[in-house]
């Protein structure tokens, strides 16, 4: 399957279907960042770095290779890599058993909910931030051809982001920004459903777009012949 418009978008491409761009999800994140998370006990590079090395994970050499430490401009990449390495330990400590992981999820949403506090604004914004990451993780930017499941997987998640933007201008009485981010939750939620039929007929339990023509020609010639009876 082809990369679709809404996956361009997502990576900062224009979507050429409707003439939106990544600027599209701007109301999602902008109403939300009101909130001004910017200002919440900002750290700097070399306190990432640090933390990074206090978890075992510390980059082997600074981007550029200065013996100075990182550069502010690196604050970015390295909480990224901060991120990868959270997610991790939180992987691993999550025990597999059906009782046991429901207990460390909740227990981890936990610790997430006292860090960000009882602003629902900026859980708004830390959601859609982190379900955009998703999106562009799932979707491979550097490939040119996805397999049908993972292109239901980025709609999916892509539906999740209009659907919470469309409650966040609902909440706010913004009827038409609800209705801009519900076209888009609807549209991502089609390509959700044609990824997911496309990864049927892939595996033969569906018949696709080629054997739904042969049966026309099929059924095309047989009334030929019925006719010339």
């Amino acid at each position: 399957m082809t990369r679709g418009p809404r996956r361009e978008a997502v990576r900062g491409r224009p979507d050429h279907s409707n003439g939106r761009d990544a600027r599209a999800y701007a109301p999602v994140r902008g109403e939300a960042g009101t909130v001004s998370i910017s200002g919440r006990h900002p750290v700097s590079a070399e306190q990432i770095r640090a933390a990074l090395a206090a978890l075992t994970a510390e980059p082997t050499a600074d981007g550029d290779g200065s013996p100075g430490g990182p550069r502010e401009e690196e604050r970015l990449r390295l909480l990224g890599g901060l991120l990868a390495r959270t997610e991790l330990l939180i992987t691993a400590a999550t025990r597999l058993t059906e009782e046991g992981e429901v207990e460390d999820v909740l227990q981890t949403l936990h610790g997430w909910g006292q860090e960000l506090g009882a602003d629902p604004g900026v859980a708004v914004n830390v959601l859609t931030n982190r379900l955009q990451r998703t999106a562009l993780q799932v979707s491979e930017p550097r490939a040119e051809e996805l397999p049908p499941g993972r292109e239901a997987a980025f709609a999916a998640v892509m539906t999740a982001v209009y659907a919470l933007g469309a409650q966040l201008h609902a909440d706010r009485d913004d009827a038409a920004g609800t209705r801009q981010a519900l076209s888009g939750a609807e549209e991502a939620l089609i390509d959700t459903l044609q990824g997911m039929h496309d990864l049927r007929v892939a595996i033969g339990d569906a018949a696709g777009a080629e054997d739904d023509e042969r049966d026309e020609d099929e059924d095309a010639g047989t009334d030929g012949h019925g006719s010339g009876d």
